[in-house]
């Protein structure tokens, strides 16, 4: 059987661990997120996400099919939805399309794909055009007191990973999805003190696993997904809670992608 490739029409579309709305949200797609279709039912379809190479299942009235020539244009897009609320789509037929930060548009201005025409209204930025020094943390605040969402990655409802992953997607650097994995990719940085803003600190639990993930702002504080989009105090036991007077993360090691 021949590939058969997709994106994500929709503003964000639940990526499930299983073919049940009952399932686990392990992650989500936002508008312009390209993927291999692996296996279709009338109702579910599971997928490999072009960007990050994850898997899950979407519901099968939650995307439309393109052509591989299609799939590789959204793989080479470098225009994203910018840090404003009122972005969005503007279709055919009066359609539109609201838009999150870090969806992936073909143009700045308007463009076709799967036969329908969009026109780009609002705020957009060309990935990895953002100084990472200058501009990483304005970024990174945008998202400040966005509620926790296991699987999330929007301002509606962000993961500790998914929050990471779409702030560095801005600067054109590529993480993977989970915190494990992004633990795996990036250079060490020996010690705390060392560590400067955009550097990604990392957390485990009594079994070594890493479980939660944060940017550092210089090397005493860290912007994180705990309960909401927070800022922390870190030191070189983990993360220091101030409104509970507690660590609440065992820090593990700290990792540097620029």
């Amino acid at each position: 059987m021949d590939s058969l490739f997709g994106i994500c029409n929709l503003t964000a579309v639940p990526l499930r661990a299983e073919p049940s709305d009952r399932s686990e949200m392990v992650s989500q797609l936002l508008f312009g997120d390209h993927f291999q279709i692996i296996e279709a039912t009338v109702k579910w379809t599971k997928v490999i996400t072009g960007y990050d190479d994850y898997e899950g299942w979407i519901d099968s009235k939650q995307y439309v099919l393109v052509s591989k020539e299609s799939y590789e244009k959204f793989e080479q897009a470098q225009i994203l939805s910018g840090l404003a609320s009122e972005n969005q789509l503007n279709g055919e037929f009066e359609a539109s399309v609201r838009l999150v930060p870090g969806s992936s548009l073909l143009h700045e201005k308007s463009f076709t794909t799967a036969e329908l025409a969009f026109h780009v209204k609002g705020q957009t930025v060309r990935m990895g055009e953002p100084d990472f020094k200058t501009e990483l943390e304005r970024y990174a605040k945008f998202y400040l007191n966005s509620p926790y969402l296991w699987g999330g990655k929007t301002p509606f409802g962000i993961d500790c990973s998914g929050f990471c992953q779409v702030v560095f997607k801005f600067f054109g650097i590529r993480l993977k999805r989970d915190a494990s994995q992004q633990a795996a990719q990036g250079m060490v940085v020996d010690f705390l003190q060392n560590a400067s803003t955009g550097d990604l600190a990392f957390f485990d639990n009594e079994e070594g696993r890493i479980i939660h993930v944060g940017i550092m702002l210089g090397n005493s504080q860290i912007i994180h997904a705990s309960g909401k989009v927070r800022i922390d105090s870190i030191d070189n036991q983990g993360i220091y809670n101030e409104d509970t007077g507690k660590h609440t993360h065992k820090l593990r090691i700290i990792k540097r992608y620029v």
